[in-house]
């Protein structure tokens, strides 16, 4: 499956988002945190709102560091709900930086149960 862009790269805002959660969740790989941001913005059924995002921040990641193992799965999660929102192929690189930083937002504002999912998977892990 053709991946949907080759580059994750986020904005400054979302830098400094990621480094909270980084520094509340514990967290450390950014590839982490911006896999589960985009598919907790994806579970979200609303559209975000279209804007115009400058990734200017010194974070970027390859799309296989950004997708992992689940390079096709992601691939085709995100191509499922562009086509249910009805947005062009050629559009697909915006749609996916916006629900990007959308999730980023999302997981933010989530941390706390981010941190406890965390900690209780860190004790299943452990027995």
């Amino acid at each position: 499956m053709l991946m949907i862009i080759d580059v994750v790269r986020v904005s400054e805002k979302a830098k400094h988002q990621l480094l909270t959660l980084k520094r509340r969740t514990g967290i450390l790989q950014w590839n982490v945190l911006c896999r589960w941001a985009l598919l907790a913005s994806l579970a979200e059924r609303t559209i975000p709102p279209h804007e115009e995002i400058v990734t200017d921040s010194n974070v970027e990641m390859s799309w296989k560091t950004f997708a992992g193992t689940l390079d096709d799965a992601i691939t085709a999660v995100v191509r499922q709900r562009a086509h249910e929102d009805k947005v062009a192929e050629d559009q697909l690189p915006q749609f996916f930086k916006i629900h990007l930083h959308r999730g980023i937002a999302y997981l933010l504002n989530s941390a706390q149960d981010l941190r406890r999912l965390v900690a209780m998977t860190s004790r299943v892990d452990k027995t």
